[in-house]
């Protein structure tokens, strides 16, 4: 067998992720819900016939990362009934290897003369499938099946021919079936693209020598990795935790606890200890799970590590079941891939920092908004999220953390809409979306302030309410940087005054406005540290005040408020950290 040349692995690898690329150009052109052409809430893969993950540049992470678990629910439901032609879509997390059900994954394989070769995948997250409250995020939920349709593996399309019976039953169960049918058939083009261009890749290469290059940008990925771990001292355990306060009815804590040990040149996540399942919808599938955790140790070590199934070889997790890391049905779990998603990364990252402090990650803030959905002026339903009031990102060594960002989870992967767009497709007015100041979690690197955000919502709602940031701050400092500050709801309607709404819940209402002033993410390292200059532009960005520049950062500003004064800072910094006496 020939050697594996290094520069010719890295094109098909650039290739491959080229591919995922394109589909996810595909589906943002011609999907017809907002949620996909504006937000991009959706994820595209390229997979080995096996089922492995090689390609998954285009998306939001804790879609993919447990992709292959959908892959493998394929594989082994339509063992020996897969077909040129077919195409795959599944949702349930308890037998379809989906994370959640509002994630449609479309599944297309990819055939070369009668070959199965590899897999086209596209995880979508749909404006609708029924449930308890439109827009399938409820938070009154205490099983799945207050949740929507639970799809199984399907065959949608069967060599070639769409099942009409089944497609009618996918659109009989949402509320936005006109939304639901132009958005599965950009799922069906860009999966359809993705899977001629593989072809045309493995064709080029020769089908044999491509599909042995698929092996090594795996083989790759673990070799990657486990030279990662092994800058790690073996046989040492790490714990981290992070959690919730609310099981979505009632205050509790909801500890997410994990201990992290090098363990035979692999990294080994153990979340024994975590809190039981809990009774509303923040509870975990496995793959989801998986995704987390794979999440966090992608984003901890090396950037240039390739982004494959590969690279999770070398990682070992253990989710007791019945734990709200790996749930038993029917525990409720639509909320999962925010939450308990989030506090999983947090968990790791908090445990891996023990080792590595200089790569450390300070957490985002979470989240403080819902969605409203309702009926538009021409009598059709509509779901609104409430991105504009996304939270802000935390640090890290060597950049702040980003303003109003998003769910953590996408690691900005996540489109924040245009305002004027989102008035001409919603019946609302955006009054203000502006940084809050002195939120940022202050540090030698600040974390991401939040946003303050006034929307006016024209006609009746439900308004799905999932505060998680509220109450308390959420986006941890790392290294001796601060905590972003904590968010804050409320909510107005008919001139009644501004109210907060309950934690997790469903507010029906008339006419109302919806006010969002979101959680910051934390500082990275001592404040003290932070170049003057750059506390000067945030001040001058109104993201800093002046006085907390001078207490906090140790700056002091000249009245003009145009420069650092030199000599004032000096004192302020040397009288924070005085020189010891010799």
């Amino acid at each position: 067998m020939s050697t594996i040349d290094p520069i010719r692995l890295a094109v098909i690898q650039k290739q491959a992720d080229n591919i995922s690329q394109q589909m996810g150009l595909i589906m943002t052109r011609t999907a017809r819900s907002p949620i996909f052409s504006q937000s991009h809430d959706f994820t595209c893969f390229v997979a080995t016939a096996r089922g492995d993950i090689i390609a998954q540049a285009d998306g939001i992470p804790i879609h993919s990362g447990g992709g292959g678990f959908a892959l493998r629910a394929v594989l082994a439901a339509f063992d020996g009934d897969i077909a040129d032609g077919d195409v795959f879509l599944l949702s349930d997390p308890y037998v379809a290897g989906g994370n959640h059900l509002p994630d449609w994954t479309m599944i297309r394989p990819v055939f070369i003369d009668g070959r199965l070769c590899a897999f086209t995948c596209n995880r979508a997250h749909q404006s609708d499938i029924g449930g308890g409250a439109a827009g399938t995020y409820n938070p009154e939920a205490t099983e799945i099946f207050h949740e929507g349709i639970r799809l199984p593996v399907l065959k949608l399309v069967e060599a070639g021919r769409l099942r009409r019976d089944l497609m009618n039953l996918l659109l009989l169960n949402s509320r936005c079936p006109d939304l639901m049918e132009g958005d599965l058939s950009a799922m069906f083009g860009s999966t359809r693209i993705g899977g001629e261009r593989v072809a045309a890749l493995l064709r080029d290469a020769g089908v044999d020598e491509g599909l042995r290059y698929f092996e090594a940008l795996l083989d790759y990925g673990e070799a990657r990795m486990r030279a990662e771990i092994a800058t790690l001292p073996a046989g040492t355990t790490w714990h981290g935790e992070d959690g919730s306060d609310t099981d979505c009815f009632r205050k509790v804590d909801v500890p997410i606890r994990v201990a992290v040990t090098v363990r035979d040149g692999a990294l080994e996540f153990d979340f024994t200890g975590s809190s039981p399942q809990i009774a509303g919808f923040k509870n975990s599938s496995l793959a989801n799970t998986y995704s987390s955790v794979y999440v966090a140790v992608a984003t901890f070590f090396d950037h240039q590590l390739p982004r494959n199934e590969g690279l999770f070889r070398a990682v070992r997790i253990i989710a007791p079941e019945g734990s709200v890391v790996n749930a038993r049905p029917p525990a409720p779990m639509t909320m999962c891939t925010v939450y308990p998603a989030t506090d999983i990364i947090y968990a790791c990252w908090k445990a891996l920092a023990q080792a590595r402090p200089e790569r450390a990650c300070a957490g985002w803030g979470k989240s403080c908004y819902g969605l409203s959905s309702g009926l538009d002026e021409r009598g059709r339903v509509f779901v609104l999220y409430h991105w504009h009031g996304s939270s802000g990102g935390g640090a890290v060594m060597g950049r702040d953390g980003f303003g109003s960002v998003g769910l953590m989870i996408s690691l900005g992967g996540l489109t924040l809409p245009n305002v004027e767009g989102y008035e001409q497709s919603y019946p609302v007015t955006i009054r203000r979306q502006e940084f809050r100041t002195d939120t940022a979690g202050a540090g030698e690197f600040r974390g991401g302030a939040g946003v303050d955000y006034v929307c006016d919502v024209h006609v009746p709602t439900t308004h799905a309410v999932r505060s998680e940031g509220v109450d308390r701050p959420t986006g941890y400092g790392a290294n001796g940087g601060h905590d972003g500050a904590a968010g804050l709801l409320d909510v107005e309607e008919d001139g009644h005054g501004a109210r907060p709404p309950p934690q997790y819940g469903l507010q029906r209402l008339g006419p109302s406005r919806i006010r969002v002033r979101s959680s910051a993410g934390g500082g990275w390292g001592d404040p003290m540290r932070r170049d003057p200059q750059r506390v000067l532009a945030d001040v001058r960005d109104e993201v800093v005040g002046v006085a907390a520049a001078r207490t906090v950062y140790g700056v002091a500003i000249t009245p003009d408020g145009r420069a650092v004064d030199a000599d004032a800072t000096a004192r302020l910094r040397a009288a924070a950290h005085p020189t010891p006496d010799r």
